[in-house]
């Protein structure tokens, strides 16, 4: 009697675990049917209204204190320039720029002099007025010339080149659901990003170069940028 007993109650623990296991096991997830993932853009041209404007120069000698000097000097002879046309609020920006002195090796290894190099930017939305310093300044060469659009000129057609991208964005979802069959859908997820008004390098033609060491105004040629705006995610197609 006490084996039947056992047994049975052997058996009814067995079952149980076996039910409790099988409540425990997650049901397996399936994907949603009917989704799809896009993505969109639009652009739109803005004029350039930033320029930056590299000087630098160049020194070598025999001495390393007198290379130094040497760049020194010329940085601070542009600087006398530069201080006096600086304005705030990002109309004319003056930065010093590198500096580096550098030994000069023979075959042999040894050091026979010295190299160095100094730069100093000058950048703002007053063009006319880099422009004509570009010209005045003789102790360092323009390196670079650099054209883009301002922070606050970005901003100011971010939200209409964003609602272009989400519109071109959801007119593209409107018209897959029809092609697979669908009426309608639903915005699962999204993301959008912006992009733009990043400085452009401009080659440095001779004939500016020629007008600069002739004290002349830099000519400027600013031309326009693009500001341009990044929409995907996935939608329900329903």
């Amino acid at each position: 009697m006490n084996k039947k007993v056992l047994a049975l109650v052997s058996a009814c623990a067995l079952s149980a675990s076996l039910s409790t296991l099988a409540v425990a096991q997650p049901a397996v997830a399936k994907d949603p049917e009917g989704v799809l993932t896009l993505n969109s853009s639009a652009t739109v041209q803005v004029p350039n209204d930033w320029i930056s404007v590299q000087f630098s120069t160049t020194r070598e000698g025999a001495d390393a204190a007198a290379v130094q000097a040497d760049l020194k000097a010329a940085l601070g002879a542009a600087l006398s320039q530069a201080r006096p046309v600086e304005k705030g609020d990002g109309h004319v920006e003056v930065h010093g720029g590198g500096f580096s002195l550098q030994p000069r090796m023979n075959a042999k290894g040894l050091v026979n002099g010295w190299s160095g190099t100094t730069s100093l930017w000058v950048q703002g939305r007053d063009m006319g007025t880099i422009a004509e310093l570009a010209g005045r300044v003789q102790t360092m060469t323009v390196a670079s010339l650099d054209y883009s659009v301002s922070r606050e000129a970005r901003e100011k057609v971010e939200g209409e080149v964003a609602a272009q991208a989400i519109a071109r964005f959801r007119a593209r979802a409107a018209d897959y659901a029809r092609a697979f069959g669908y009426t309608t859908f639903t915005v699962r997820e999204t993301n959008v990003s912006v992009d733009g008004g990043q400085p452009v390098p401009r080659p440095f033609r001779m004939k500016a170069a020629m007008a600069s060491s002739a004290g002349d105004a830099l000519p400027v040629e600013a031309g326009s940028g693009s500001v341009t705006a990044n929409v995907n995610g996935s939608v329900q197609l329903k």
